[in-house]
């Protein structure tokens, strides 16, 4: 098919390589000369595990192409995909005003019958105001149909969970938007669930809450193993070979963040609000992942008493491994925290190290694990990247003033710290002293 996507983000990015990898003539359209410039050497402005190479493979192909032109996207395309953001307002609402220009611009532009189909996280209900906005605004009498197919990419993972998803979840009002859609992923012969357009938006706000909601909840647990001394991860086990609850995102540690799980979760407790319901579930969801960074935090002072003046190591900036994304991770309010304590800290992180420091220069950035440690009082583990898996401990004591490690993502074993000469603290689990 001839495929446009509006937007060339995290989701259009990966979305339009992967419709081109999958055969398909895609055009990725987005309004940031500069970004569309960088894309068309084959330059990504984030980072993600393989994707560099798949634009490439594609461009070299010529299935798929970069442009500033939404014109050229509409008019050469049969479906088109609106993938801009929906940056969290202060209010807790999703700003909606790119979504509004998208569709006001392709009303003006339409020549013909097509698809329009959200791919952006939106709330429920704003697949009839994109419908009404192109009516509205639309110079010809032409027909279309608008669709929601909301996506499910995790990033580090994107490529992967676009190629093979769960599910795949369109929302319709007619049998040809539905036969488009099924068609378009065929290829990928994973189950396709067909609702009506307000469920599937609901579905994309609905299944994030809950993984906040989950990942709250095992953090809650943390607490109470950290008090009673029971280990954490052993009770996740317990629990995660039940079926009906399941070992994925059981994990405890300092809480979630990036740009989906705290932008969506406070969007549905709104949505909710809006049409008469307060869901307190996931008020208090929300606020157990803001309360286990201060639990983090609290851990980190009572190793170390006085802070001022200490120097601390940190391992990891981004939300989570596998990505250059810093929106809502925990490493910000920490990092700030003890600026304000008068820490000194030093730092490394594989990939988010340029867009951290323009948010927090105070802190001195470091080209590897051990150069961060070096004379450290103490050593954090903020994100869990694999290669902090496999560190010489042997180099990084001998760098450390005190061998001491904080680790915020349990990545570590503690009996092998405490066997290695580490005080060894965790989230949840009995510590290493």
């Amino acid at each position: 098919m001839n495929i446009s996507i509006i937007g060339s983000g995290y989701v259009g990015l990966v979305s339009g390589t992967c419709f081109a990898e999958l055969g398909n003539k895609v055009i990725c359209a987005d309004n940031d000369a500069k970004k569309i410039a960088q894309l068309k050497k084959g330059n990504l402005p984030i980072y993600e595990p393989g994707l560099e190479e798949l634009i490439k493979g594609n461009l070299k192909k010529g299935r798929l192409r970069f442009s500033t032109n939404i014109k050229e996207a509409v008019v050469n395309s049969e479906v088109i995909f609106i993938a801009v953001g929906t940056p969290p307002l202060d209010n807790g609402e999703a700003d909606l005003t790119g979504i509004e220009n998208v569709a006001r611009n392709i009303a003006k532009i339409l020549p013909g019958y097509r698809l329009i189909v959200e791919k952006s996280t939106v709330p429920v209900e704003t697949g009839e105001r994109v419908k009404d906005t192109i009516e509205t605004y639309v110079k010809r009498k032409v027909k279309f149909d608008v669709a929601s197919n909301p996506e499910f990419l995790r990033e580090g993972t994107a490529i992967n969970d676009f190629m093979h998803p769960d599910r795949i979840v369109i929302g319709v009002e007619s049998k040809k938007a539905r036969d488009t859609l099924v068609s378009l992923y065929q290829p990928l012969n994973v189950p396709i669930v067909v609702t009506n357009i307000k469920s599937a938006e609901l579905i994309k706000h609905a299944s994030n809450a809950f993984l906040a909601t989950k990942i709250s909840f095992i953090n809650a647990v943390s607490r109470v193993c950290d008090k009673v001394g029971a280990n954490v991860e052993e009770v996740a086990k317990g629990m995660g070979l039940d079926k009906r609850i399941g070992r994925a995102f059981l994990d405890a540690g300092i809480g979630y963040g990036g740009s989906c799980f705290p932008k969506d979760l406070d969007a549905f407790v709104t949505i909710s609000e809006n049409v008469g319901y307060d869901f307190e579930l996931l008020k208090v969801a929300r606020n157990v992942n803001e309360e286990q960074k201060r639990f983090y935090i609290k851990k980190i002072k009572d190793a170390l008493w006085v802070l001022k003046d200490k120097n601390i190591g940190i391992l990891g900036l981004s939300f989570k491994p596998n990505t250059d994304d810093i929106r809502s991770a925990p490493s910000l309010d920490i990092v700030k925290f003890l600026l304000q304590e008068g820490v000194k800290i030093r730092a490394y992180d594989p990939q988010a190290m340029p867009k951290f420091k323009n948010e927090i220069n105070q802190v001195t950035f470091c080209k590897n694990s051990y150069e961060a440690a070096k004379q450290a009082d103490c050593l954090l583990i903020i994100t869990e990247w694999n290669e902090f898996k496999e560190i010489d401990f042997k180099r990084l004591k001998k760098q450390m003033r005190c061998a001491l490690i904080i680790d915020g993502r349990n990545i570590y074993a503690p009996e092998v710290m405490c066997k290695l000469g580490f005080k060894y603290i965790s989230i949840g689990r009995p510590s290493c002293k």
